[in-house]
């Protein structure tokens, strides 16, 4: 090998000074790879809207990610290939022969330790400040190594396309909503997110994609006005009702000629008791069909953002529900729609009504027929389909391909389903337990 000190001269510590400077910049390359991919473009945005000009010039190379990781690979591949040609030439005139395997092992090892895991450590560490950090000089990369990609970029989709590969750069990108869906499941199962916080989130970005008919009131449920009552009693049944708007109907309870809303219904009534000087007898005079205000009907499809946007447009509260037919299906309100983002809403005027789930110490479930599958997911933490029915015993009539009888036990979708109540045609009650827990 001779002596060693002849050996390092001026060549070889430009060569050793070449070969760690090109490191430098192999680490520089990986490390922004992982911040311009790891961070979060809705991050990125917030900070570019205050002013952050590195956001803004982050943002803007994400856009093409194609070109961007193809600029990143093509520096990086380069300065690795010249850093690892300079050290092979450098330990074969140190070493000889052998040089070669040695310069392998020591430039894997400075390559994957300082070029690759210790700078994207960093950068999925701090994706968004390493972004705005290396964009400045990224910008420029990209710029100079653009014509380049894009020729790299048509000879790989050709040869792609002889295998029957099509590429299409949108194929795989996620809606903003599943996106934003994922996030949450995500943080909720790490335990970042609580359970309330993710389902107000959730309930609100799936009003687009859920209808009327999920969460009406049924019309058996409803409370309804004979118009040919005698007064005295729809005026005692207005006041007593717990609810502040009644429909009102003729012969026929869905023949709906009109809502009754109590505030008119008292405020009629004082004005005629005051100028019948105080006498009462004189409320039956109210003409109830001009006092009511006309129905507002709404298609039983229409899905629950856009029914909440004309709520707040026509400065309605209430809409009677219709299906295909014109038949009345159903009511619903604003704040049933409000109640599917924040939960229940209840006030001193509600109702107390038995509990919709009941869970015992021994496990089992018990559920109310009429329970959306959605509700009882989000109570209960569960992933029940809610495809082909909307209610629980939907759900079950649907699998089982008939209407069960009390006591008829059923195993579907990794849950037992027992039927405990049956009114009619109707499963009032069951009871539920998870196969898998």
């Amino acid at each position: 090998m001779g002596d060693l000190a002849a050996y390092l001269d001026t060549a070889f510590w430009v060569s050793v000074g070449a070969i760690l400077l090109l490191l430098v910049i192999s680490g520089l390359f990986s490390g922004s790879e992982t911040a311009l991919t790891a961070s979060s473009r809705g991050k990125l945005k917030a900070q570019a809207d205050k002013g952050d000009a590195g956001a803004e010039r982050a943002l803007e190379l994400t856009e093409d990610n194609e070109r961007m990781i193809g600029a990143i690979l093509l520096g990086n591949n380069l300065v690795n290939i010249l850093a690892a040609s300079l050290a092979t030439a450098l330990f074969t005139r140190l070493f000889g022969d052998s040089g070669v395997a040695l310069a392998t092992l020591v430039m894997t090892l400075l390559v994957l330790v300082f070029a690759e895991v210790l700078p994207k450590t960093y950068a999925i560490s701090n994706p968004e400040s390493a972004a705005t950090r290396v964009s400045r000089v990224l910008r420029y990369v990209v710029a100079i190594f653009s014509p380049i990609v894009t020729v790299v970029r048509w000879i790989v989709r050709r040869v792609l396309a002889l295998f029957g590969v099509t590429i299409d750069p949108d194929s795989n990108i996620m809606s903003v909503h599943e996106e934003i869906a994922g996030t949450l499941a995500l943080g909720h199962s790490t335990g970042s997110v609580e359970k309330e916080h993710r389902d107000r989130l959730l309930g609100a970005l799936d009003l687009s994609e859920r209808t009327v008919e999920e969460i009406m009131r049924h019309r058996s449920q409803i409370e309804t006005v004979n118009a040919d009552d005698p007064i005295e009693a729809i005026i005692a049944q207005s006041i007593a009702s717990p609810h502040s708007r009644l429909p009102m109907y003729r012969e026929d309870p869905e023949n709906i000629i009109g809502v009754l809303y109590a505030r008119d219904l008292v405020r009629e009534m004082h004005r005629m008791v005051l100028e019948a000087g105080g006498d009462y007898a004189a409320t039956r005079g109210l003409d109830l069909e001009a006092l009511a205000r006309p129905p507002y009907f709404v298609p039983e499809t229409t899905p629950l953002d856009e029914q909440m946007q004309e709520f707040l447009r026509l400065r309605r509260h209430f809409a009677l529900v219709v299906d295909e037919y014109g038949a009345l299906h159903g009511l619903i309100t604003l704040e049933d729609i409000l109640e599917e983002i924040v939960g229940e809403i209840e006030d001193e005027y509600d109702t107390e009504l038995a509990p919709e789930i009941e869970i015992a110490a021994s496990g089992e479930v018990g559920v109310d027929g009429a329970m959306t599958i959605r509700d009882l997911n989000r109570a209960m933490d569960w992933s029940l389909p809610d495809e082909e029915a909307v209610t629980v015993a939907g759900l079950v009539i649907h699998e089982a391909q008939t209407i069960p009888e009390e006591g008829q036990v059923f195993s579907f979708h990794g849950t037992r389903f027992e039927i405990l109540e049956r009114e009619g045609n109707r499963i009032t009650r069951l009871s539920l337990r998870r196969m898998d827990g």
